[in-house]
């Protein structure tokens, strides 16, 4: 039994990639001793409770943990989430406290360490201004320079992972060094038969600028401008670093009988609603994986989402899945409305079992 940290910059936003550090300290559990390490505001139980993951492993976090955090939720809808500042932050304290650790887990992109660990790449971190596919802040040089691994850190002793074949792509032009693609864990969900299905859009996941949802309550507003009678189910978390950009989508939601929105909803809840609907649809370009995405597909239901990312996977490149923009979104759907297409991809493709097989393969290999 090895002492593994797991390392992850904050749970605060109660995504995918909260979902994945939560799923890699559920498989290490059983093996070895798991310390959680991270800044964050919210705990850890309340983001398992939600994705419905077992967690046991203890927690360790800064001094003056939940003022930092809060603080930097507070400052979030102005200058950003500042993943990378969080991550400097946490590695500082990280650093203190390796020598109780066998190896690290991060499960928050790529980071400079020491000593043996796996890297679950989500989408790097940093040096984003030599990439174009993010927008690089103001301070990206500064967090590059203090935590960024260098080319022979990845290649030594690191395992590097990432979500998939998209952002390995992106992480190899960066670094040299092209990750194994070891997509996040989801499991199929059950649900009725499509007869039984209602014809709604479910637009699932993170209420946030990024994921465009106001975009997708356009699109269902051009959809039955066009004679098909849609409604849309907008469900995912609303955090307080976002509170400007979900009043937004509150009121869009309230001026229209079409639009329902549901913040907080339990994971039983999500489930239900999954296997209810027909349809799903995702508006975040390059979005890094596509969870909700994922989600779609592993309910059985038509999923749609932009034609760029780790989606693309998702979706098999499929393009009667995949558009651009909210003229090819509206165009997509209802070409799938007019000729009655049903779910044709395959719903256990990136299985929990799979996963965790995965996770414990590569923490072996660099404990041995």
């Amino acid at each position: 039994m090895a002492k593994i940290a797991v390392f992850h910059n904050t749970l605060d936003f109660e995504g995918g990639a909260d979902m994945v550090c939560l799923r890699v300290c559920a498989a290490l559990d059983d093996s070895h001793e798991v310390t959680l390490v991270t800044l964050s505001e919210t705990a850890p139980e309340r983001v398992a409770s939600k994705f419905d993951i077992p967690f046991d492993a203890s927690v360790a976090t800064p001094p003056a943990n939940r003022p930092l955090a809060a603080g930097l939720n507070l400052i979030a809808p102005y200058v950003g989430a500042q993943l990378p500042a969080r991550s400097v932050a946490l590695r500082a304290y990280l650093r203190r406290r390796l020598d109780e650790f066998d190896a690290v887990v991060s499960t928050a992109n790529e980071i400079a360490l020491p000593g043996p660990s796996v890297q679950y790449v989500h989408f790097p971190q940093f040096h984003g201004h030599r990439t174009e596919t993010t927008d690089a802040g103001r301070l990206d040089g500064v967090w590059s320079r203090l935590a960024a691994p260098t080319r022979s850190q990845l290649r030594d002793r690191t395992r590097l992972l990432a979500n998939s074949a998209w952002t390995a792509d992106v992480t190899a032009d960066l670094y040299g060094v092209r990750p194994t693609v070891c997509h996040p864990p989801v499991d199929p969900i059950d649900g009725r038969a499509w007869a039984d299905r209602e014809p709604v859009v479910l637009v699932l996941g993170r209420i946030a600028p990024d994921k465009r949802v106001l975009d997708a309550i356009d699109v269902i507003d051009r959809l039955n401008e066009r004679g098909h009678a849609l409604r849309c189910h907008v469900v995912g978390s609303a955090p307080a670093a976002y509170r400007e950009y979900v009043r937004q989508v509150e009121t869009a939601a309230a001026q229209r009988d079409t639009v329902r929105l549901e913040t907080d909803a339990s994971r039983e809840r999500v489930e239900t609603l999954l296997g209810r609907y027909r349809y799903g649809l995702n508006m975040k370009p390059t979005e890094h994986f596509g969870m909700a995405v994922a989600e779609y597909v592993a309910a059985g239901m038509v999923p749609f989402a932009p034609n760029e990312g780790g989606q693309v996977d998702v979706l098999d490149g499929d393009d009667r899945l995949l558009f651009h923009g909210v003229t090819g979104a509206v165009d997509a759907i209802a070409t799938a409305l007019d000729t009655d297409l049903r779910p044709f991809l395959a719903r256990d493709r990136f299985t929990t079992d799979r996963f965790a097989t995965a996770v414990r393969r590569h923490v072996s290999a660099i404990i041995r």
